[in-house]
């Protein structure tokens, strides 16, 4: 055994568990066609209805809700609170994320990191909606607001 092991002729290998997706790796051309989905036109309609930059990326909001197994309304919802739906985007962040210091490459790119984050950070992580609004901003009726916008987007998740 200790010539096997020594000659190398022996690989041991660890268990690797279920590993979380990147921003990085999520924002990528996807295979998904959201053409046929339902939530694709909703979005759409409520970001043109308030004539929002956000309208734009649809796509990408979906994905990252897919991708990050969030309620498909939440980052859009949290977008429209924060920068009218990206009509205010200082560093390309519509989320207000980190009170609005952190820089993301593209618009894209910040609905990923934020998506991610939501779902895999200890800080959000396994956290009812609720507690994920209160700790993402706790100020005054926050959570209540963003609840709100969710449910003009539609009622059902």
């Amino acid at each position: 055994m200790r010539r096997l092991l020594s000659s190398g002729l022996i690989v041991l290998a660890g268990a690797v568990g279920p590993s979380a997706i990147s921003p990085h790796e999520a924002y990528s051309p996807r295979a998904t066609d959201h053409r046929s989905d339902p939530r694709l036109e909703t979005l759409r309609h409520f970001f043109l209805k308030f004539d929002c930059p956000a309208s734009a990326y649809v796509v990408e909001f979906l994905e990252a809700a897919d991708t990050y197994n969030l309620d498909w309304r939440l980052l859009p919802s949290i977008s429209f609170v924060e920068s009218s739906g990206g009509k205010s985007t200082p560093n390309n962040n519509m989320f207000g994320w980190d009170q609005g210091r952190t820089r993301f490459a593209s618009l894209p790119a910040g609905i990923y990191e934020v998506g991610y984050r939501l779902a895999y950070s200890e800080v959000y992580k396994n956290k009812d909606l609720d507690t994920v609004l209160a700790i993402y901003n706790p100020v005054g009726p926050y959570a209540h607001t963003v609840k709100s916008v969710m449910r003009q987007i539609s009622p059902v998740q």
